[in-house]
């Protein structure tokens, strides 16, 4: 892959010599991984990265000619998969959008730290840097799940009017404003995983194959992994539950882990129902938008086995 400008890359031929690259610079990005390396494979690298407190949060790209190698390095906290041959056009644009991701967490832990800070001058001026925090957390949502949806032109507001519509439902299910504001905040990033997911699949115009949804189900899997490791920040972590469970159903019959009633957190059971809606009421490349009428019918005959 030809150097950019503004973008460095960092080269190693294995991955002992790679690790050593990484723990030197400690600016690292992204990291594109082979799983086939001679003294030390990709796995054991993978392993190594994830469990290291400083270096665990960095996006990891496997890259593999093997559908069981792929579905163990995710298992093992890599981030996504390139398969083999890959495209370097794919390759270039998949690393760009990790490397943003990367960008924007820092950005968020750059900010709480300042907010930290703050609380020791003075209360006054902690509470408005506590509203902008706010407003900018909203915004990064909003920009990080535009970046997974980029490719899909027809669903560009997607992401606000799910977000409106699951703090409404929160309203109306009786939640206080602070749970209101944090499924607000949170769930424009709900599908945040499909910057994983090919664009063959993702834009198919067509009903998808057994094998086609398999993959695409992995969106759920992987936003989650995108917004690990965010247990001190309200938002992220938030953003983590709903990412994983919005395709959850109340019969056991979602995915990714086919969890059942109450088992499906009540943030996920929310964004499930305003996700559903709002697809069904906008036009899709398969589908033009239904009827408000329809939609409420369809809904309804969702009640106890997809909704709760």
């Amino acid at each position: 892959m030809a150097e950019e400008p503004n973008i460095i890359l960092l080269k190693a031929t294995n991955g002992k010599e790679a690790l050593e690259v990484i723990e030197s610079e400690k600016n690292v990005d992204v990291i594109l991984l082979d799983l086939a390396m001679p003294v030390m494979d990709g796995f054991e690298v993978l392993k190594i990265l994830k469990s290291n407190e400083e270096l665990k949060h960095i996006p990891v790209i496997v890259v593999t000619a093997n559908a069981e190698e792929k579905k163990h390095a995710l298992s093992l906290g890599a981030n996504d998969f390139i398969p083999k041959p890959f495209d370097v056009e794919e390759l270039k644009l998949r690393t760009k959008n990790y490397a943003e991701i990367k960008h924007y967490n820092d950005f968020l832990k750059n900010i709480n730290a300042i907010l930290e800070e703050k609380v020791k001058e003075r209360t006054k001026q902690l509470q408005e840097a506590l509203k902008h925090a706010k407003e900018a957390e909203y915004e990064i949502a909003l920009r990080l799940g535009k970046a997974a949806e980029f490719r899909d032109i027809e669903t560009g507001m997607h992401i606000m009017r799910v977000s409106h519509y699951s703090k409404k439902l929160a309203e109306l299910y009786g939640l206080p404003k602070e749970e209101q504001e944090l499924i607000l905040y949170a769930s424009p990033l709900h599908d945040v995983g499909k910057v994983g997911i090919p664009d063959a699949i993702l834009l198919k115009p067509g009903r998808l194959t057994p094998e086609e949804f398999e993959i695409m189900k992995q969106h759920t899997v992987i936003g989650g992994k995108i917004l690990e490791g965010a247990e001190k920040y309200p938002v992220i972590n938030t953003a983590k539950i709903i990412a994983l469970q919005h395709h959850e159903r109340w019969d056991g019959k979602g995915y990714p882990y086919g969890l059942k009633g109450e088992e499906i957190h009540l943030y996920g059971r929310i964004v499930a129902i305003a996700d559903v809606f709002d697809a069904l009421t906008s036009k899709r490349i398969y589908k033009p938008p239904f009827p408000l009428e329809k939609a409420i019918e369809i809904m309804k005959e969702g009640k106890g086995t997809q909704f709760d």
